[in-house]
């Protein structure tokens, strides 16, 4: 007996992948024991041991990222390798977007070996540090197919929402490339809030009150048959800005004139007006693989600039994960009455979606309703996920993009993430491109801890501030408080006068401790 274990263990000696795989399979088999202490012990020395084979994994394949050591990911995390594209066979993917979202995504999909080559394209100057980047135009689906075919790409992962309003899944799909990501006709879920109203009229999903205009005074003359809050959405794609809570008439007016003038471009050449819904906001994660619906996690954002919810919106300032507000209750409403409603919808029209949908809800005494959807990882929510979920990522992403999510589950700890978005000053109004970041380097990169780059580039042999939000410090922890004085400490670390951030990131989660 004494000799085979011997040799099982040379076996996984020479070949650390497979180690690797026992060593999550162990993790999963202590789910057998229950919720006593025995599961825990053994829960705790799998983690350990897998996090030094892992470590040693990572090691091996780091001579290709400019000799550097990737972190190694959430051991507990990790799900088993999933069978389809060759079981355990390696893979060259290409991840699109150059954001903090993008660096999370890859940082993950890195965790899992199955990932054998991974090109970011454009990428930014944190994703420089952990995989190849490439000048490539993501707008461009024939471009983009190419690529993948030059480089011989398995998977197609696509971060933001412009490359698949312009059909960019569709032209990789034509080529016979594996994608994750819709199609451009079930992305108008994003790109149009007129289609998204007429989908969930037709599945009778709960959202806002709303009327559809393509004329300023018929909108002109609607403001004034309703009453204050109102919401004011531009049509199309707006870089996130195209939604304006109006509380006072003359804003509301004010927001329809700039937008059909033309600020947002054909955007806002037709727009929504919302009733106002109060309630707490919270995103809802899932992947469809167009006829399964998989959830994947919960998280709440900070839209305001500042402090306590003051001053303009932003592309988000921070976030957690999970949110607490939607519990199973709350998500198993949203899950029957909302997300697979508009899923059956958008199939019976012959416009499966494929992909990550992000549910923004309003959730009120326990009733969620449909704020918006985006059909792509929020950001910075994507951050926190990514955080949680580690390597098991790309197993779920995979599934989804091969259609068989049906049997598949994400595997969660009792475990929470939070990130703060560290921005230049001036943001989300004017401000200055390159000022110089310091203190990255002495930070910790870990299954924990990570600096996730969003609009940073590489100068001179530092880092540079080449965006509006420039940072996403994020942390995990037993509990949120844990998670959030992590990040925190991270924050103070990093040497950038130029740079600011929100300091009540997860306020409403842990009320009277900010």
């Amino acid at each position: 007996m004494a000799g085979a274990r011997d040799g099982d263990a040379a076996h996984l000696a020479a070949h650390p992948d497979m180690a690797e795989f026992a060593f999550d399979g162990l993790l999963h088999r202590t789910r057998d024991f229950g919720h006593g202490e025995l599961m825990r012990v053994v829960a705790r020395l799998g983690a350990v041991i897998f996090e030094e084979v892992h470590a040693h994994c990572v090691h091996q394949r780091a001579g290709r990222f400019n000799g550097r050591r990737l972190p190694p990911g959430p051991g507990a995390h990790r799900s088993a390798p999933t069978a389809g594209f060759g079981g355990d066979a390696t893979m060259n993917i290409l991840i699109l977007g150059s954001g903090g979202r993008e660096h999370s995504i890859a940082w993950a999909v890195l965790q899992n070996p199955k990932c054998d080559r991974l090109i970011v394209a454009p990428g930014n100057a944190g994703i420089a540090q952990i995989a190849e980047c490439a000048d490539l135009d993501i707008l461009d689906g024939d471009a983009v197919a190419g690529f993948a075919a030059e480089n011989a790409v398995d998977l197609v992962i696509i971060g933001p929402e412009a490359p698949l309003a312009l059909g960019v899944a569709d032209a990789c799909r034509t080529a016979g490339l594996r994608v994750f990501g819709p199609s451009a006709e079930a992305a108008r879920l994003e790109s149009s809030k007129s289609f998204t109203k007429a989908i969930c009229d037709a599945a009778k999903a709960p959202t806002a009150g709303y009327a559809h205009f393509t004329d300023l005074d018929a909108a002109r003359a609607y403001l004034e048959t309703r009453s204050m809050p109102i919401v004011i959405k531009a049509d199309g794609l707006a870089a996130g800005k195209g939604v304006v809570v109006a509380m006072e008439r003359d804003e509301a007016v004010a927001a329809l004139e700039h937008m059909f003038g033309g600020e947002f471009g054909a955007a806002g050449s037709e727009v929504v007006i919302e009733e106002f819904m109060e309630g707490e906001e919270a995103s809802f994660f899932v992947l469809v693989d167009g006829e399964t619906v998989l959830p994947i996690g919960t998280a709440q954002d900070h839209k305001r600039v500042g402090d306590g919810d003051t001053g303009p919106n932003t592309g988000g300032m921070g976030a957690y994960s999970p949110a607490p507000i939607l519990d199973e209750t709350v998500a198993r409403k949203a899950l029957d009455e909302i997300i697979r409603p508009t899923m059956h919808e958008m199939a019976r029209r012959g416009t499966p979606y494929s992909g990550v949908l992000y549910a923004g809800l309003m959730i009120r005494h326990g009733q969620p309703r449909l704020v918006e959807y985006n059909v792509r990882f929020g950001d910075p929510e994507c951050q926190v996920l990514m955080m949680r979920l580690g390597g098991q990522a790309l197993d779920l992403i995979q599934a989804c993009a091969e259609g068989r999510l049906d049997g598949v589950e994400a595997q969660w700890a009792e475990d929470h993430a939070l990130t703060v978005v560290m921005a230049a000053k001036g943001y989300p109004n004017s401000y200055e491109k390159g000022s110089r970041i310091q203190g990255l380097d002495a930070l910790e990169e870990s299954s924990s801890a990570m600096v996730f780059h969003a609009g940073t580039a590489a100068k001179e042999g530092g880092i540079v501030a080449a965006g509006g939000r420039v940072l996403n410090v994020t942390a995990r922890g037993e509990t949120l408080a844990q998670a959030r004085e992590a990040a925190y400490a991270m924050v103070e670390a990093i040497d950038w006068p130029e740079g600011f951030c929100r300091r009540d990131i997860g306020w409403r989660a842990l009320p009277g401790t900010i």
